[in-house]
This record gives structure tokens, sequence and C-alpha cells, in this order.
């Protein structure tokens, strides 16, 4: 179980990390430990003390994309920007030292995975969300955000909607590191 204060943007990421490099069985608390608590259950701050493990870890146990495939993936498929509207249109950019979207891309900004309490949107709702954006029946699905960490979001909730995804890891630092790469703005 991973969590975070909510409304789990951190512990989607460390639920895809972990899933990664093979745990299988990894959940996210649906709102993080603000839930928890407007549920009244209860805390602690004691540390635990956990027996050692003897897991292995090895890479490559979900899809990834580099730059060069999300290219591909927003030619062919449907590739979701995660990021806040404005910096998919390149109005705003606070981060990275060129504004816009990679071209091709849909803007579906994480915040709208969640309703106002924090918590997930049901995988319904999801699903109707990802077609409403224009998520391809057919073809690949990718993800990508600024750094790759609340793109990681987007993809517990394409698989809440039962939509595989593979996740551009570098996102759109890694690919304005590349003067030679297009670069959309706008709608």
């Amino acid at each position: 179980m991973v969590y975070d204060q909510g409304p789990s943007f951190a512990a989607a990421r460390a639920w895809w990390v972990l899933r990664y490099v093979g745990l299988e069985d990894v959940r996210v608390l649906d709102g993080g430990l603000a839930a928890w608590k407007r549920a009244g259950l209860p805390t602690s701050t004691a540390v635990p003390d956990p027996a050692p493990g003897s897991y292995s870890v090895s890479s490559g146990h979900l899809p990834v994309l580099d730059a060069q495939q999300a290219a591909r993936v927003a030619r062919e498929g449907s590739l979701l920007d995660a990021r806040a509207l404005e910096r998919f249109t390149g109005s705003r950019e606070p981060v990275d030292p060129v504004a816009g979207h990679i071209p091709g891309a849909l803007s579906a900004p994480t915040t709208d995975n969640v309703t106002g309490d924090g918590t997930f949107r049901t995988g319904p709702d999801l699903r109707r969300r990802f077609l409403d954006l224009g998520v391809a029946a057919t073809g690949p699905v990718g993800v990508y955000c600024g750094s790759g960490v609340t793109a990681a979001h987007e993809l517990l909730a394409l698989q809440e909607a039962g939509i595989e995804a593979a996740l551009y890891v570098g996102s759109w630092s890694d690919w304005v590191s590349d003067p030679s790469r297009p670069v959309a703005t706008g709608p």
C-alpha cells in the first residue's frame, strides 16, 4: 500500500515505480491520508520495524516510451499530456525552458482524474473522460507530463478505466532537451 497526503499524485508515482521493477500487488490508498482521516480511521506516529525482505527487483515490467516512440504514439494513437492546461497550451511554463506540448498530444490534466475530495473518479467515469478527450479505441496510448511524476497518476486512472498505456518517462523535460524536436502551442 502506498499513499501520500492526497490526491495520490506522489503515491501513484510510487505505484508505477514499484510495478515497473516487478512488484505486482501494489495498491494506492484512494484519496491518501486525507481521505483516511476524513473516514475517522486510526493513525499512528510509531515507526514500524519491518522484517528484511528478499525480493530482487528488475526493470522493464511496464511499458515505457522514449521521445521517438512518444512522437509515433501522438501520430498513430493517443498521447496524453497530463500537465495543467496552461502548460499544455504554452501560456505558462514554470519549470522547463520551452513552453508548449508534443505535436499531436491531447490535453488531459491529471487533476481531472479526481473528485472534489481528492479521490479517484469511478472506473466507468474515467473511461468516459478519456474517450471524450479523444483516446482512440484502437492504437497505442501514451502519457507524459513535465518530468514523469503526475503522468503516473494518469496511468493509474487509465488502468482503472480499462485502458492500457505506456509512460514517456522523460516527459516534457526530455522532449525539450533536444532543440530539433518540434513544439506545438495553443489548444
